[in-house]
């Protein structure tokens, strides 16, 4: 018997809505099932994709941090602005012997800079150098990290592959701008050639080292801008603004009632018994304000081959410590009654480890005021570690970190050959 249209468009629209209700009720009795069983639901095998939960924005960035730098502190700063807290990774020494020689600081030492720097809230240690697969699902589900962070400089392992491929490809990848100017390399380099100056026992070239390291670190090395090889690393160009100073800087003065505490050095090669020697300070008082010594008046009393780090940028890394408030950039020698008021300082200090010690010998104290005053005291250094015996330890392996060092040249070479513009915050 034929159908008239009307019947037989009612006819398809309820095999429709059959059909419909048919499919709903199985995804349905499916996703029940699921949930009683335990099966893996679609947001679970889909775990890389976008963002979905609430809650604070967890972002990961992981390093080496040796020679922990400026440079470093500024990426971490620029990846915490990225999220609502910060988990940072630092590599194993030996992760780091594999992919790019020795580390010139221990683990432990570079787990006390990592964790002393104000825009890290939480540190992994014995990070993997690359991400793997099962490294990743380990920061997303039990970290609950969103994103992986990492400047915009290549990080290759030794078989030329990219280190964050499988962070690019879940799509939880973010980059920052890379600090130009300095670079554990730079750094290493900078030593080197202090190494290579006091070693060649020409009188002439001990003479004019001063004004070549100097040059140096403020970017002018003048044997690679002759087309030489220098000490293998690229000409450091470090340049200082007063942007990037305010963002180092807390902002905050200490408050009418503040215990205010002085401690000052040269703070060169910013390191771990810098870093402790700060944190038991800034535990006598409120407020921990810092002295840091012009290049020349480190020249002066340390030797014409200090400072390896300008005053700009031991300035940095100190205002990047979380134990620093405040900062006195090209602080005096001498701790003079009148500086003494001005600050409102109630205690000055010094640790019992450090490169000057002599200075009780001397007929012009630095501290001979607040002595007087009764407001100086010496404390005890948790670290026996200093400037010194990092230059030490640079030297003691100095041929393993000149191959390291050329190796670094080519790589920096072609980055700033291809390197475009990346905002910075």
């Amino acid at each position: 018997m034929a159908m008239d249209g009307g019947t037989m468009d009612n006819h398809i629209l309820s095999s429709k809505l059959a059909l419909t209700w048919f499919i709903g009720g199985c995804l349905l009795s499916a996703s029940l099932l699921g949930f009683y069983f335990g099966f893996p639901s679609a947001s679970h095998v889909f775990s890389f994709g976008k963002r979905k939960k609430k809650g604070p924005i967890r972002v990961y960035m992981d390093g080496c941090f040796d020679m922990m730098h400026y440079g470093h502190c500024n990426a971490l700063r620029q990846a915490r602005a990225l999220g609502d807290q910060l988990v940072v990774g630092v590599v194993s020494d030996a992760e780091i012997i594999v992919n790019k020689g020795p580390p010139v600081t221990p683990l432990h030492e570079r787990m006390i800079m990592v964790n002393a720097v104000k825009w890290v809230d939480e540190v992994i240690s014995d990070a993997p150098y690359a991400i793997t697969e099962e490294f990743m699902n380990k920061l997303f589900n039990e970290y609950q990290i969103d994103y992986i962070i990492h400047g915009d400089d290549p990080c290759l392992l030794p078989d030329g592959s990219d280190a964050y491929a499988l962070a690019k490809k879940a799509g939880r990848y973010k980059q920052i701008k890379r600090t130009e100017g300095v670079s554990s390399t730079d750094i290493v380099g900078r030593m080197l050639l202090c190494v290579r100056e006091r070693a060649s026992g020409d009188s002439h070239k001990t003479h004019n080292h001063s004004s070549l390291q100097r040059q140096f670190s403020h970017g002018h090395n003048q044997k690679m801008e002759d087309g030489g090889s220098g000490s293998g690393t690229r000409i450091s160009h470090f340049l200082p603004t007063s942007r990037r100073i305010v963002q180092f800087s807390n902002g905050k003065g200490p408050g009418p009632d503040a215990r205010i505490i002085y401690i000052d050095g040269a703070f060169d090669l910013f390191h771990a018994g810098h870093v402790e020697i700060l944190r038991v300070a800034r535990e006598l008082g409120d407020f921990l304000l810092v002295g840091i010594h012009t290049d020349q008046t480190v020249s002066t009393n340390r030797g014409a081959h200090r400072p390896i780090m300008n005053l700009h940028e031991r300035s940095l890394s100190v205002l990047a410590c979380r134990y620093v408030d405040e900062v006195i950039i090209g602080a005096p020698w001498v701790v003079s009654k009148d500086m003494i008021t001005t600050f409102n300082i109630s205690l000055v200090v010094h640790g019992t480890v450090a490169e000057n010690s002599d200075f009780w010998k001397v007929d012009d104290n630095p501290y001979a005021a607040p002595i007087s005053m009764g407001i100086y005291r010496e404390i005890e250094s948790p670290l026996d570690v200093t400037t010194t015996t990092i230059i030490r330890r640079i030297v003691a392996n100095h041929e393993s970190y000149q191959k390291r060092n050329e190796k670094k040249a080519e790589s920096e070479r072609r980055y700033y050959e291809d390197k475009t513009y990346v905002c910075d915050d």
